[in-house]
């Protein structure tokens, strides 16, 4: 195991990787930052999820001299979804040393990006396409660029951004430091690592194998404003005794939270923004057994170790497959089974396929339960309680009343009445949960379309959508009285 201090880093940078969560650096960490510490240019071969964020980002956070505010970092991302991610971790990490970093993107009035710009961030985070513009306009300047980041490069040349790339390097200084990383190495990419680079070290770390034994994976395929219901039911058809539920953002966290209590579940929210002291007391609560529902982010939950949680549901699925397995490995602990339910919005099938292919598990579908399905789910509850009652209480005190109750009405109305009043009959009460973007799989096609289109590149960092018809697929649409989901084919 090898710690943040082993490496080296400076003291704001682990501060703020505590409060992140993190302290054993992974391999890609472990083997990157030593180099880049010292100026050398590395060349990574890592995967999503592998945690090259921070791989390349501390390396460049230590070298920034904060009072000099001019662009002294720059990281090229593919996408605005990878732009926004990439940024907000570097932020993260530079916050105790004071460190600016702005993530720049098609798509964003450009505008409000120059106001931006005019502030001094000394990192930024940009595509391609909308990175040449500024750099064309003169309102991006990097000429003062000590570290110069690709992320994800073979992405950037299956989008067709690579002469892009090439004219972006040679606008730096050439005694800047260079740092790749690429999931694969293809010709175009070699290319640039022996024209552009100098004499770059090369890193090969492959995605941890991580086992999920001994939790059932489960995925519900369902649209975004019927999550929140799907949950409600799957909680009261498992009843589980212990259950944590991820969200992707601090405000869902809260929104979810609120509705679940809303509607009488026992749920406290745990995220970044919480004080040290509420975040230990709502823990403590949740290993008491006094809240049965724990609402988490990714962030808030890293490091938690609590026994006897049965459930885990991926209200939004991950961005990465590590941090899929991450938050599934909070149940099946010491021996025990336990279940993973994730919710997958249609357009997120793609990124369910990539999570499973990495994590070498396969996740069966279920179907999204009715309000009739919940409400059994809550009468079994009950039966068993009863039944419980049965085996282990003695009931000699109660055979007269019982005697009495079944003179004036049959045995099945008096147990009807009993699981009456032992199950919990939930309140209808409206959530609104407030939506977010869908993670999509950035495919190597992407290029060839875009062209085909007659977009050869596509300045926004994001896929040329097209129409909106779906070609025939299935999506649910609605409800029937019953609380199903109807299906109706998309017209296109």
């Amino acid at each position: 195991m090898t710690t943040f201090n082993d490496l080296e880093v400076s003291q704001p940078i682990i501060k703020a990787l505590e409060k992140m969560g993190f302290e054993e650096a992974t391999p890609i960490q472990a083997e990157t930052i030593p180099l880049a510490m010292q100026g050398k240019d590395v060349i990574g071969q890592a995967q999503t999820g592998t945690g090259k964020t921070a791989a390349f980002g501390i390396p460049m956070i230590e070298k920034i001299n904060k009072s000099i505010h001019k662009i002294q970092g720059l990281v090229v991302a593919p996408t605005r979804e990878l732009a926004i991610q990439v940024a907000e971790e570097i932020n993260r990490l530079g916050k105790f040393k004071g460190i600016r970093t702005l993530p720049v993107y098609g798509g964003q009035h450009m505008e409000r990006q120059i106001r931006a710009l005019k502030d001094g961030p000394h990192i930024v985070v940009a595509t391609p396409g909308r990175l040449l513009d500024h750099m064309r306009r003169k309102t991006i300047r990097i000429d003062q660029v000590q570290t110069a980041v690709l992320d994800e490069a073979d992405e950037m040349l299956n989008m067709g951004f690579i002469d892009d790339i090439r004219d972006i390097l040679k606008g730096i200084p050439e005694d800047r430091q260079t740092l790749l990383f690429s999931a694969t190495m293809p010709k175009e990419i070699r290319d640039i690592a022996t024209h552009l680079m100098k004499n770059p070290e090369e890193i090969k770390v492959k995605a941890k194998e991580m086992t999920v034994e001994n939790i059932d994976q489960y995925f519900v395929e369902v649209p975004e404003k019927y999550k929140f219901d799907t949950l409600t039911n799957h909680l009261d058809i498992n009843g589980p005794d212990l259950a944590i539920v991820f969200s992707r953002t601090k405000k869902r966290v809260d929104e979810i939270t609120e509705g679940l209590q809303a509607r009488g579940f026992r749920a406290e929210g745990i995220h970044g923004d919480l004080t040290q002291g509420k975040r230990m007391s709502v823990l403590n609560k949740f290993k008491n057994g006094r809240v049965e529902v724990l609402v988490a982010t990714d962030v808030a939950a890293r490091g938690l170790d609590i026994s006897g949680v049965t459930h885990v549901y991926n209200f939004d699925i991950p961005q990465d497959p590590e941090s899929y397995v991450h938050r599934i490995g909070r149940t099946g602990r010491a021996g025990r089974t336990g279940e993973a339910i994730s919710f997958i919005t249609p357009r997120e099938m793609a990124h369910l396929h990539l999570i499973e292919k990495t994590t070498k598990s396969k996740m069966k579908r279920i179907m999204p339960p009715s309000s009739q399905d919940a409400l059994r789910g809550q009468q079994q509850v009950a039966v068993e309680k009863l039944l419980k009652t049965i085996e282990q209480k003695d009931l000699k005190a109660y055979h007269e009343t019982a005697n009495e109750l079944l003179q004036d009405h049959d045995s099945i109305t008096v147990i009807a009445a009993a699981l009456k009043m032992l199950t919990k009959e939930r309140r209808n009460t409206p959530v609104r949960i407030s939506s977010i973007q869908p993670i999509s799989v950035k495919k190597a096609q992407r290029g060839k379309d875009n062209n085909k289109r007659g977009n050869k590149r596509n300045y926004y960092g994001k896929r040329n959508q097209g129409g909106r018809g779906q070609g025939g697929r299935n999506q649910y649409s609605g409800r029937n009285r019953k609380g199903n989901y109807q299906k109706q084919k998309n017209r296109g």
